[in-house]
This record gives C-alpha cells, structure tokens and sequence, in this order.
C-alpha cells in the first residue's frame, strides 16, 4: 500500500472516530461546529490502539469493546436528543426503558407508518455501518507504532491523554480547554444519575406506604354536597402567558371570559403549579395531582399503583363522594384507573362518540364536555361527585383544530366530521416549526374557549372546578425550560372563597410573581381547605 493511501485511510478512520465522539447529546447541538471540534479523547483512543500488537486475541477483544462502548454512547446521545424534544430533559436509563414502545406508536400516529418504519430500518443500518465502521477504523491504527522506544513514547502520550480527559471530566483542571472530553462526561453523567435514581427510588417506595390522611372517611365535608371537576387541559403550560407568540390569543381568551363567568355567578381564582413532567406522559401529572407524591417517570408511576398510598379519588369514594374519570383518550385496557379511586371509568367507546377523529385526538373537547353533561347524573346533594376530565384536542400533533359549534348541535359528533378532515396531515405541517407552533397556538385556544363556554353553561347548580395544565409542550414548542403550569378555580363564590388563604390571583390570568408549588403539594392542601374548621384553611 502507498504512504498516500495509508495516510487517507488513518485520517479516515480518525474522521469516524470523531464523528462518534462529537455527536452531541442535546438538539442545539446539532451544527456544524460541533462536528469541527477535535474531542479529547481522539488521541487517548488513536494511541492506545497504537500501541497494540496485531495478532493478539487481547487486541481484537479491546477493538471490539471499543466499537460496542461508542456505539452504546451513540445510542445514548441519540436517545438523550430524543428526550430533550419530547420532555425536556435528558433520557434516563433507569426509568424511560417504555419508550422504546411508546414512542414508535407515537411516531406511526404523528408521521405516519410507512415513515415510522423506514426510519426504524435507518436507525438499524446506520448503526450496523457505525460498528462495521468503527471496526475498520480501529484495525487502521492497531499495531501503528513499532520499537520500544517508539511505543513507550505513544503509551507516555496515551497515558497523559487518559489523564487529561479524568482531569477535565472530574473538574479537577482543563475545563476551558477547547478540547473536549464530552463523551465521556455524558458517559459519567449517566452512570451517576442510574445510581442516584435507583437511590431516590428506595426513598420514594417508602414515601408511598404512608399517607397522613390513610383511613380517613370524613373529609372535604365543607363541600356541603356540591360536585368538583378536576379538569386537565393537554399540554397547557405557563408558554401561554409568557411567550408571545401564544400569550396575545391566550390571555385574550381568558379576559374575554371573567366578565361572562361572573355574571353566571362565578368566582375565579388562579395559581401556578409545577408539573413533573414537560412535552408528554401527561399520567404522570394526573397521579402527581392526585397521590401527594412527585411522579415523575414510569417507574415511580408503577411503585405508587403497587402501593397502599391513597389517591385523592380513593379518599373521596371512602368520604361519600362518587368518583369518575372521563377519559377520551384511553382506547385500551385500563387497569390502572380502578387503582387509583375511580368508581366508574367512561373511556373514549363509553362517550359515544360517532365522528372522525382528529388524527391521534379521538373526539373534541367540545364533544367531551358535552358527554359528560350528558352521561352523569349531577347536583344531587345526597350524593356529591369528585370526577376528572382529561380534555384532549390540544394533544400534539395539533392538526387539524375543531372550532365551537352550538352546544345543542353537538349530538353524535357526526357535526365534527368536515372538521377533522380539514387542512394538511401532520406530516406536512411538521415540516415547519412556525407552522406546529401556530397549530399549538390554535389548539389551546380551542381547549380554553371549551372549558370556559363548558363553565358558563353551569348555572342550576354549579359544581368547583379545578382547570388546570397537566404540563409544557415540547421545548421547542414552549421556547422555554419552564415546568410551570397555570391552575384555575372556578365555582361558587362560597366555595372559591375557602380558598382566599392559598393567596391566589383573583380572576384567569394568575399573577407572574404568585408562588409557585410543586404539583405534589396540591392534593394534601385541596383536602384540608374542603375538611378543616376556617381557622386552618390557609392551608
């Protein structure tokens, strides 16, 4: 071979190598910067193979390592990008093992099947070329370097490279070198975040065997009979007050509102709470509102279904109340809603709903609403309700958006039907940012304008309603890292009135510098401002 071609084929192979080094591990990073980059580790890796005598079974061992090791961390890299789109945060190897189901049924729903799939079989051929590559690469350097003066001078090289790339990692020295021992920095992060979380994990299965109001039956008796709503809007998050790009439609939804509902007779409070969870697993809000404890990923989520702790449904049902879940996105099996206190379950099959479906969101809130007037029997004092609505319409993808139609037209849903087949698919508008951020515009304005109009309707015997998010969209949706979501209170002006201690924003827009609580510390307040004596209704 030529000394031209054998130094074409080591810069080559050092190319590979670096690609698998720079790739990073969050979307801003994808730029061609980022690929110009020369990681720390290039050197550590191309004199260690340097130094390696070809024919050894332990040389071929450490080259296959190496390429199962950096294809492992692109998988992570990838998976981590994957994440911060859909949650905001850094994928987790202790808890987010369910979307590798989810998220391909997500996928086929947004973009189509015959696109789900052939980006799966992209993902297996790269990554069989990644490690084909990688092979290759490190068999080009292996045995590179010849005589002991030689190779001690590489494995002195190798060995200050190793070094380097601990100093910088532990943040012992060279933080602001311009070469980069990122790799292995996700790698630590990692490792040490799987230890922390089993950690917190053990903490949190013994949060969940005790509950400080376990065995209670006589709560939420200042309710005086009267229903409560408890009311999730899909993806509704402080981005609709505070980026402009929502806040002008958002807000003048809300405004237009309060003069109606208080001309129904309605009080109106509203706060701020923060969500476990941004972009998706909205389930996991629902069980954080609901237990008193954070949930935030599947595994905490299974610990609490499998332990005694009570959901605010379950204490309700032994108080005397009736406990419901209007659910018009569960389309399965739902074993879980049982486990955490509802009597009866009204799934999407159970609302009857005869219309097309809006691509993954199976009915209008409109409609949804609507059901529920019509499905549950209500205002009976003997007989009070505590029931959870989970509004979908503003459930990504956001195409197409329903508008308003008069409520006694709504019938089978039928009316609904040129709605649904109305503008482009979603894999033509999620081409454009500006165009999904437009659709998101449109899609929680329908779901508020819903809420409200649902709200104004109950004048004979008006139940307390809680509206509130359940988290952000997607980051690159919301422009913002905030978990904030906005809570209304709705009702009776007797009953909102018990709630004057929390020192809430009167009105639907809540205050910017109004507290902030962790959605966790909703439940045990809700509770004891509906059971107490006045005096310790602060909360």
């Amino acid at each position: 071979m030529s000394a031209g071609r054998k130094i074409a084929g080591l810069l080559l192979a050092a190319w590979v190598f670096q690609i698998a080094l720079v790739l990073p591990d969050y979307p801003d990073g994808l730029v061609l910067k980022t690929f110009l980059r020369v990681p720390l580790e290039l050197p550590a890796i191309l004199l260690s193979l340097a130094v390696l005598s070809r024919g050894w079974r332990a040389t071929n061992a450490i080259r296959a390592l190496l390429a199962v090791a950096l294809v492992v961390m692109v998988l992570l890299k990838i998976a981590d990008i994957g994440s911060f789109i859909a949650f905001s945060r850094p994928f987790n190897l202790a808890v987010d093992s369910f979307v590798f189901d989810a998220g391909p049924r997500l996928a086929a729903r947004t973009i189509g099947l015959p696109l789900t799939l052939l980006a799966g079989i992209g993902l297996i051929v790269g990554l069989g070329a990644l490690i084909t590559a990688l092979w290759w690469a490190s068999g080009q350097w292996t045995g590179l370097v010849r005589g002991v003066g030689w190779r001690a001078g590489a494995s002195l090289g190798a060995a200050l490279c190793i070094a380097a790339v601990a100093l910088q990692v532990s943040g012992t020295a060279l933080k602001r070198w311009p070469w980069r021992a990122d790799t292995t920095r996700i790698a630590g992060y990692h490792l040490t975040r799987y230890v922390e979380t089993t950690r917190s994990l053990r903490l949190f299965y013994a949060a969940a065997q005790t509950d400080p109001y376990a065995g209670a039956t006589d709560l939420f008796t200042r309710l005086q009979g009267r229903d409560v709503l408890i009311v999730f809007i899909e993806s509704y998050g402080r981005a609709s007050f505070d980026n402009p790009l929502y806040a002008p439609t958002h807000l003048g939804t809300l405004k237009a509102a309060e003069p109606r509902l208080r001309q129904a007779g309605l009080a109106m409070r509203s706060g701020w709470l923060t969500s476990p969870t941004a972009g998706g697993q909205s389930w996991l809000a629902h069980s954080t509102l609901e237990s008193g404890l954070t949930i935030s990923d599947q595994t905490r989520y299974r610990a609490l279904l499998a332990s005694p702790r009570k959901a605010l449904f379950d204490l309700a049902a032994a108080s005397g109340l009736r406990t419901i879940a209007v659910m018009p996105g569960i389309t399965m099996d739902w074993p879980e809603g049982p486990k955490q206190g509802f009597q009866t379950i009204l799934a999407a099959a159970d609302l009857g709903y005869r219309g097309d479906p809006f691509n993954f969101v199976t009915m209008p809130d409109q409609f949804t609403l609507a059901a529920f007037d019509r499905l549950v029997p209500r205002s009976r004092p003997d007989d009070p309700l505590l029931a959870q609505i989970v509004l979908l319409s503003s459930h990504a993808p956001w195409v197409p958006v329903p508008h308003l139609v008069p409520w006694n037209t709504v019938g089978n849903g039928t009316i609904f039907n040129e709605m649904a087949n109305s503008g482009d698919p979603p894999k033509i508008v999620w081409r454009d940012r500006d165009r999904v951020r437009d659709q998101y515009r449109k899609a929680i304005d329908y779901s508020l304008q819903s809420i409200l109009a649902f709200a104004e309707r109950q004048t004979r015997h008006p139940p307390l309603m809680i509206v509130l998010g359940d988290h952000q969209p997607a980051s690159f949706v919301a422009q913002s890292e905030s978990r904030d979501v906005p809570v209304h209170l709705i009702g009776p002006p007797d009953l909102v009135a018990l709630f004057d201690g929390w020192n809430w924003t009167e009105g639907l827009v809540p205050d910017a510098q109004t507290p902030v609580w962790p959605m966790r510390d909703f439940r045990d307040r809700f509770i004891k401002t509906l059971s107490a004596e006045p005096s310790e209704a602060s909360g």
